[in-house]
Order: structure tokens, then sequence, then C-alpha cells
């Protein structure tokens, strides 16, 4: 049995208008996949993911048959999907290299990562990240099963205004910037704005 996520502080986090909840994973980044049911949680980290329709906002995320997160998930029919900056590279790495069926104790704990309370969903939000989508599964248990891919309203969409304001993102520091993975432990981030 694991502690309840500590309360929200919303003071980091803005709504994001459902229509425009898309723009929050239409550049890539590596997500943390967060899930709980019974009164056990687990995290994860999934680069492959990305926004479907606009309304009402979707997503998908792959998620492989062996990840404890998917159990849960499964469980509970809920997930939040948290963009982390740059800042948290080593959780990042930490939540993706360890499944959360082999740890004797919490993996936010041992991944250096805190929860907080979603709006909508059971499934808790990670601390330090710069947007958050709580999400509902769409009933696609064939297409789980075959491709591991699971499909999902979202329900709630949060942004850290400091990087994401009016629709667009807006990195002023390095540090705040996504992260997008390229294979083997290697990490891309965002570049400039270019408007066209």
């Amino acid at each position: 049995m694991t502690s309840a996520p500590d309360q929200p502080s919303h003071a980091a986090r803005v709504p994001v208008e459902l229509s425009k909840a898309y723009r929050l994973l239409n550049h890539g980044p590596t997500v943390l996949v967060s899930a709980a049911h019974g009164g056990l949680r687990n995290v994860m980290a999934a680069a492959w993911n990305m926004p479907l329709d606009f309304n009402p906002p979707k997503v998908a995320v792959v998620i492989d048959k062996q990840a404890y997160t998917r159990v849960l998930i499964e469980a509970s029919g809920e997930f939040v999907l948290s963009v982390p900056p740059v800042a948290l590279t080593h959780q990042v790495m930490a939540a993706g290299s360890q499944s959360g069926k082999d740890l004797a104790q919490d993996k936010f704990e041992v991944c250096g990562l805190q929860a907080a309370l979603a709006s909508s969903v059971g499934a808790p939000l990670v601390e330090g990240c710069v947007a958050w989508l709580e999400c509902r599964v769409l009933p696609e248990p064939e297409m789980a099963q075959r491709y591991d891919l699971f499909l999902a309203e979202v329900v709630a969409a949060w942004a850290d205004p400091s990087v994401f304001r009016e629709g667009r993102w807006h990195f002023a520091r390095d540090e705040q910037r996504s992260l997008h993975h390229v294979a083997g432990g290697a990490f891309f981030t965002t570049g400039a704005l270019v408007q066209g």
C-alpha cells in the first residue's frame, strides 16, 4: 500500500482548453505514464505516444505487456501522461530502465519523483513536469493485445504557464525544454520556435 499523492499545487499548473490539449504532445516528447489502482501506483517512461484527435481530444501510447503500469491501467481504465523537462532527465531514465513489479518499494520514490492529485482520474500527476494530460482508456482490447497500443480520451489537461501560454510552447530556459528519446538512453531537446 502506498501513500496518497500530495495535494495538487495549482500555482505551477494552468488549465489548457481541451481543444488545444493535442499541442502538449504534438512536438513528440517523451512522457512519463502514471497509473494507480487498489492503493498501488506506478510510473514509467514512454517515447511512443501521440495526439490523435481534437474534439474530443484523444491520444495513443504504446505500453508493453510486461510493464507493471499496464496492469494498473487495465485495472483502472485511466492514466496520466506527464511531459518531463530536461531537469528530470535522470528520473526519466530511472523510470524507463526498471520495472515497478521488481521493486520492493514505490517506484516514484525509487526514481526520485513526486506525485500530485489529478483532477479527473485516479492516476497521479508527476510533479516537476511541464504538461499533464489526464486520460481515460477507450475500449480497444484487441488493439492493446495485438499492438500494445492504448487509445484514450483526454479528460483534463494542464501546463506550466512559464513554458506553455496562449496554446503555444515558449521555452525560455534550457532545463525547461522537453525531452525527445532517440534510443540508447540518448535524448534531443526542443529547439527555438520558428514561425512559418
